[in-house]
């Protein structure tokens, strides 16, 4: 338990140690130590790690757009060859071809997962890592810089010289100096080494990448061309005729034969003239013979009497509005008959 609070507020003294030792070197009461070949390093690492994770995002996902693709490329060639019917020439082959894409997209999506992002994540692995190393190089940085104002301070201190805090001072400064340059010259080794690193990584990262394609695209090029000879030749034979729906003869309805002149069913026009005329000239004597007076009269043996009878009853307004309306009635059947004539010629007209 006492260890444990020991080691806390040692690591409490530090980190109030450093942001002391930070905040005087910002007011410029505290030399700084400056390491230029180091941060030139740094700075290169800096840039390298930021090309490392926009190509490790930018590859992520275009492989992802792959698989999306032979998703897509799966699902076509099932409908190609739901669609591409049986008797059609080379239907036997249009199933083999679409195995083969199939096969030709799952070589790919594995070539670009084992071949270029394994390889990159094992390559962006190394920043963290590095990051922190550089990271614990400038607390140490910090601690040495803080050890060396302290016992310069107490050497320009010449009344309240204390050789024991010295000694101490000194043995601690010689301490944080020796940590410091052990990871300074650690850094100094693998910055240059992992940045002269990025040449070989992104052409053999890269090369893995377009080869794979290279060779993705010439074998999925020589299926295509052959579904493109079955197409070909589907379109040659359609052209033949081969596929053509054959059309049954379309059977002719019976014509209907005209009818001789003077038959019952077709009467001729001089016929229908006559009768017409007839019914109305009849249908005009019984008016006038109404409007006069006079009635036809059967006697009960059945027997009809030639000329009229003469009738006690005399002619009133009322006969005449009945020799009117008769007239009328007469004139619109007449009418509606010459109609029904024009109609029944023309459709005798069409059928003949």
């Amino acid at each position: 338990m006492a260890d444990g609070k020991g080691g806390f507020t040692k690591a409490v003294q530090k980190h109030a140690g450093r942001a002391k030792e930070k905040f005087l070197q910002s007011l410029g009461k505290s030399e700084r130590t400056i390491d230029e070949p180091f941060e030139e390093h740094l700075n290169n690492f800096k840039k390298q790690e930021t090309a490392a994770n926009r190509l490790h995002k930018e590859l992520k996902n275009y492989v992802t757009c792959v698989k999306a693709l032979q998703v897509a490329s799966k699902g076509l060639f099932e409908t190609l060859v739901e669609v591409y019917e049986e008797e059609w020439v080379g239907s036997d082959l249009i199933g083999g071809r679409a195995q083969t894409v199939e096969l030709l997209w799952g070589d790919f999506s594995h070539k670009l997962n084992d071949q270029v992002m394994g390889p990159l994540n094992i390559y962006q692995s190394q920043f963290p890592e590095v990051r922190r190393k550089v990271d614990k190089r400038g607390r140490k940085l910090v601690d040495y810089d803080g050890c060396r104002h302290n016992y310069d301070a107490l050497q320009v201190n010449a009344k309240k010289r204390d050789d024991a805090k010295l000694i101490k001072a000194r043995e601690q400064l010689d301490e944080a100096k020796r940590l410091y340059e052990h990871m300074n010259r650690d850094l100094h080794d693998e910055l240059p080494a992992l940045y002269d690193s990025r040449i070989p990584f992104i052409v053999s990262n890269l090369q893995s990448l377009f080869i794979a394609e290279s060779i993705f695209h010439a074998e999925t090029a020589k299926v295509n061309g052959e579904l493109s000879e079955i197409l070909d030749k589907l379109a040659e034979e359609n052209h033949k005729g081969t596929y053509t729906t054959k059309r049954p003869p379309i059977a002719r309805t019976p014509s209907i034969p005209s009818t001789p002149k003077g038959s019952p069913s077709s009467p001729t026009k001089e016929q229908s003239d006559g009768q017409y005329e007839e019914i109305e000239f009849n249908k005009i004597d019984k008016t006038k013979r109404l409007t006069n007076g006079e009635t036809n009269t059967t006697p009960k043996d059945g027997s009809a009497q030639d000329g009229p009878t003469e009738t006690n009853s005399p002619t009133t307004p009322v006969t005449n509005a009945l020799h009117v309306s008769l007239e009328a009635e007469v004139v619109g059947r007449y009418c509606k008959l010459r109609v029904l004539e024009i109609v029944l010629l023309t459709c005798s007209s069409y059928l003949i």
